[in-house]
């Protein structure tokens, strides 16, 4: 299935989400699966950063990526994901084939403009699915409690 990048960062921040990570993790980590997927890799990644929830690369890399600005950066079965994080990061900034990260937090990055990218529909069901997680149980108790549409909003 080919989504916008903002239709697929949208969806796999929500994954996120739904599967336990904090919102600026979650919206860190849409960013990155969309460079991920643009560059064509894989997305066993991406499932396992999920499963790895309440732990793992989700929380980790944000952190780790946050002050640094050269050093290692330590992803043990995330290395491509890593380098995905690396790629989202509004500055210039490049991951080594030693993981070594160099940052130049005064160049903006330079991105190529793509419109759309490609994702498999069992990545897009798993994302989904966690997704809806997120949405309140359709009962007559959540709708007393304000949820959905009132009969005023639906002009």
């Amino acid at each position: 299935m080919k989504g916008s990048l903002n239709e697929v960062m949208t969806l796999a921040a929500k994954a996120a989400r739904g599967a336990g990570a904090p919102p600026a993790q979650a919206a860190q980590f849409g960013q990155a699966a969309v460079q991920h997927l643009c560059a064509g890799r894989s997305e066993k990644e991406l499932r396992g950063a999920l499963e790895a929830l309440p732990e793992g690369p989700i929380l980790s890399l944000p952190l780790l990526l946050a002050d640094a600005d050269e050093g290692f950066v330590e992803s043990e079965g995330f290395e491509g994901l890593a380098r995905s994080y690396v790629e989202a990061l509004p500055f210039k900034a490049s991951l080594d084939a030693d993981m070594m990260l160099r940052c130049d937090r005064a160049v903006p990055a330079r991105r190529k403009f793509l419109a759309r990218c490609r994702l498999s529909n069992d990545l897009m069901e798993l994302w989904c699915g966690l997704a809806a997680r997120l949405l309140v149980p359709e009962s007559d108790s959540s709708r007393r409690s304000g949820a959905g549409a009132g009969l005023t909003d639906n002009d």
